[in-house]
């Protein structure tokens, strides 16, 4: 393992996560109902060497078989390395889900636990943030997957359940100690959601007390933003979740600042625009027209930020249900700059 070089003109970064060797200091976080085989292609057109990561995937989904999970999947060749991430609380389930993705025509790189999602459906049921209040479980999830697969086991988790309960020191070490190759931690607890600042500083003691690659996560949105949190944090890398949306530029961005010193500027807001039609029709191509339309409608207000007129052309994109029409307004707009 080598720990991230700060100076300029180092384009041989290397970062080893049990058998696999990364060669950029940034990963795409997962997100749910984001990071779909089309986000990521977005990414890749300007990273090709960052960890991507698919969306958290159910265990139990997984092992139903439910056709609508058949899309969370999908991968392509310039995917990786790609980590996918799986969700559940039952250990033999999780290794079960594991072995499934291990007999995929294209494997996964690494496969990654959910331990951080705060969302109430996935806490209540057990998962995500609320394994971490059930440490000895969350070690038998680790140990589990670790013995039915030939791949890096990596772990996202939290500061904390809440405010009192941050035992994110406590629990990177017990992730370690059950087999994890890397661990990544967004600094904020779960009852923050997604809400406050991270609090880099918190975690800046922890590569002392372990020896495998940290991640850091939260509030990574320039460049600049990138370079203090690894200053700070002490990390090996980081993860950028929230800040690519409607910037698919941004981890390439973050590379370039990291391991060359060079500062490039962000797209422009027609090239932006562009990309929100690019996207609209590789989720067409990928979930069909009618699925694709209102999937997108989650996506605009990033694209078209910073418009005089955002407010207005959100409205008439999120509203219509005509690809036609929505194809034409961003045409528009994208001529008028």
């Amino acid at each position: 393992m080598t720990n991230l070089p700060l100076q300029k003109n180092n384009r041989n970064f290397q970062l080893k996560i049990g058998n696999v060797v990364l060669k950029s200091p940034v990963m795409l976080a997962p997100m749910a109902g984001i990071t779909d085989l089309p986000y990521r292609q977005l990414i890749r057109k300007y990273s090709k060497n960052s960890l991507l990561t698919t969306e958290m995937i159910s265990s139990e989904m997984l092992m139903q078989n439910r056709k609508d999970g058949g899309k969370i999947l999908e991968n392509k060749e310039n995917d990786f390395p790609l980590s996918y991430q799986l969700s559940g609380h039952k250990p033999k389930m999780m290794a079960d889900a594991a072995k499934k993705l291990m007999q995929m025509e294209r494997k996964p790189s690494i496969i990654d636990i959910n331990m951080g999602c705060p969302v109430r459906k996935v806490v209540c049921g057990g998962d995500g943030s609320a394994l971490m209040r059930t440490p000895d479980i969350a070690a038998d999830i680790v140990k589990a997957i670790k013995d039915t697969v030939d791949i890096p086991v990596s772990v996202k988790f939290r500061l904390g359940y809440t405010s009192g309960e941050m035992n994110f020191m406590e629990f990177a070490k017990l992730m370690e100690q059950s087999g994890a190759d890397s661990i990544t931690i967004h600094c904020r607890t779960r009852s923050q959601m997604y809400s406050g600042s991270a609090d880099w500083q918190a975690i800046s003691g922890i590569k002392k007390e372990i020896n495998i690659p940290l991640f850091a996560n939260g509030d990574i949105t320039t460049p600049q933003k990138a370079k203090e949190c690894l200053e700070i944090t002490g990390a090996d890398a980081i993860a950028v979740g929230r800040a690519t949306l409607g910037a698919p530029d941004l981890i390439h961005r973050i590379e370039q600042y990291l391991l060359t010193g060079e500062d490039i500027e962000q797209a422009d807001i027609k090239t932006k625009i562009n990309l929100a039609i690019e996207h609209l029709n590789a989720e067409v191509d990928f979930r069909g027209v009618k699925n694709a339309i209102p999937f997108m409608r989650k996506f605009y207000p990033y694209y078209i930020k910073g418009l005089p007129n955002a407010a207005a052309l959100r409205g008439k994109l999120m509203s219509s249900s005509d690809y036609d029409v929505i194809v034409d307004e961003l045409h528009k707009i994208s001529q008028d700059l």
